[in-house]
């Protein structure tokens, strides 16, 4: 029997809105298709399933075993036509790919003036909307069409044509080019996450001048500008320049807002271009900025005529959720936060179609970071469980290594001192393992191993001890990076003074934001 919910039609049938259901039924029964019909009946049999159980399916009597895979294939294929045919999946690409089947279809009736009417409207559409892919294709079939239809006008028509395709394929070469360079950096990150040292810094930025085009800034559209603008971002990230990561996410969410249209055609870049902006934000600890991007996002997606579907909805729950997080870290309200843990963990549930394995934990890592603030130790504990006991999981390096400091130190925080040693020795294995032991990490294991020879009236002189050694790498090109995820500094601080981490970093959110 397949594992729940991850047979393909089943997911696909249980994505279905009811209108969807109803849309699909109205589309068979257009079809001529009588009730009996066997992909219908395994239709209504699947609608009704909360898991997938092809013994359920078999049972019903109406297919046999060796039949089903070939039927299940039809279905899907049925499904999704009906789809297609959905009012509400008919945006701009659809309708564009559609006016050119048509006119294929008339060019190949021999009904050239027809074909070429078609073909012009829809041009000029896909130009407008910077849909420059399409838009190439349908200038090569008009070449191909005005080759066969001989008019008067054919010699400054294919001089217009094939300056219209040299153009179309030029920007679409620089698109290419661009996103492929994004899509490399983007996925450098998630394998490591920052670069680490000299060596890693001049690799990473040798591989972006190599690969980066040349182009002119006048000749790019709002496509190639998009793609340049999230190569330079990803860029900046790696080598944790996160100044520039504010400059190129600002003009990336600009780019979209000075051209409104491209919004509604393009949500999901939209939505993580605000994303970045706010990580930057986050980064660079502009508080202020922080909270009103953060509240200009929220205004954003509440407006009428922003697009809504499963793939966006669940985009917009992981971006704004995983916001509202960051900003009771940057106030050190955490209890404030503790809210969010409920609605984080049935959002997670609605959109686990959506989510991928990673996402999932860095919300658990923010919801272990919540608990630690708010000095809930064992819950903390539980979350960053849920991450280190996870044998199948492909997430940032870092994020992992970080993990297993956090765990130590809320084991610590906790009294867990039994087995303290094992777990540290474990904890000291895996970042060897990562090639990811630094100075911050170092400092932290080794304090955390040998707090078993320290006597309780020398903690406040040890934790002031390690406090002068990690307080010089905050600003530290590479070393910082440990201070992003683990406020260590507010923590030693916290036990040197005698407060809670919560109000040492309220204490330096006020300073920063001139309240006091």
């Amino acid at each position: 029997m397949t594992k729940p919910q991850k047979d393909n039609l089943f997911v696909l049938i249980r994505s279905l809105t009811k209108s969807e259901k109803r849309q699909f039924k109205l589309y068979i029964g257009r079809l001529g298709v009588n009730e009996d019909s066997k992909f219908l009946l395994l239709f209504k049999v699947l609608e009704k399933l909360k898991i997938y159980d092809e013994r359920a399916i078999l049972k019903e009597g109406f297919v046999k075993k060796q039949q089903l895979s070939n039927l299940k294939a039809h279905l899907y294929k049925q499904i999704l036509i009906s789809l297609r045919l959905n009012p509400s999946h008919q945006n701009l690409r659809i309708q564009l790919r559609e006016q050119l089947d048509f006119a294929t279809i008339l060019y190949h009736k021999g009904l050239y003036k027809q074909s070429l009417k078609i073909l012009d409207k829809a041009k000029s559409l896909a130009i407008t909307h910077q849909e420059k892919n399409i838009g190439y294709e349908i200038v090569e079939l008009e070449k191909v069409i005005e080759s066969q239809y001989i008019t008067r006008s054919l010699s400054s028509r294919a001089d217009a044509l094939t300056l219209q395709a040299e153009t179309l394929s030029r920007q679409n070469l620089i698109a290419s080019k661009l996103s492929n360079l994004s899509l490399q950096l983007y996925g450098l990150f998630l394998k490591t996450g920052y670069v680490k040292n000299d060596l890693e810094y001049q690799n990473v930025k040798e591989y972006f001048n190599k690969r980066m085009p040349n182009f002119e800034i006048s000749e790019l559209g709002f496509r190639e500008k998009l793609w340049l603008y999230k190569s330079y971002l990803w860029y900046s990230f790696l080598v944790q320049d996160f100044k520039s990561c504010y400059k190129y996410s600002r003009k990336w969410v600009d780019l979209f807002h000075d051209n409104e249209d491209m919004i509604r055609l393009n949500p999901v870049f939209f939505l993580r271009g605000y994303q970045y902006l706010l990580e930057a934000l986050f980064f660079i600890k502009n508080h202020k900025k922080f909270k009103n991007t953060l509240h200009k996002l929220e205004a954003m997606i509440q407006k009428p005529w922003f697009p809504h579907d499963e793939n966006i909805d669940g985009l917009i729950f992981l971006y704004v959720y995983s916001n509202k997080f960051n900003l009771h870290f940057i106030q050190g309200d955490f209890k404030k936060g503790l809210p969010l843990v409920d609605e984080v963990v049935r959002g997670l549930k609605l959109h686990s179609n959506q989510i991928d394995e990673h996402h999932v934990m860095v919300f658990y890592y923010k919801i272990a970071s919540l608990y630690f603030g708010m000095e809930d130790y064992d819950n903390a504990i539980k979350y960053l469980s849920k991450i280190i006991t996870n044998k199948s999981l492909q997430m940032r390096e870092d994020l992992l290594c970080f993990s297993r400091i956090l765990n130590l130190v809320a084991h610590f925080e906790a009294g867990e001192d039994f087995d303290f040693d094992r777990l540290i020795k474990n904890t000291y294995k895996y970042l060897i393992k990562m090639e990811d032991v630094y100075a911050v990490q170092q400092e932290m294991v080794n304090f955390l191993r040998g707090l078993g020879d320290i006597y309780p009236h020398q903690l406040k002189a040890a934790f002031k001890a390690l406090h002068a050694k990690l307080v010089v790498y905050e600003n530290h090109p590479y070393e910082r990076r440990a201070f992003l995820y683990l406020d260590i500094i507010s923590w030693l601080e916290s036990k040197i003074e005698n407060k809670s981490t919560a109000d040492i970093i309220k204490e330096k959110f006020s300073k920063s934001n001139n309240f006091i």
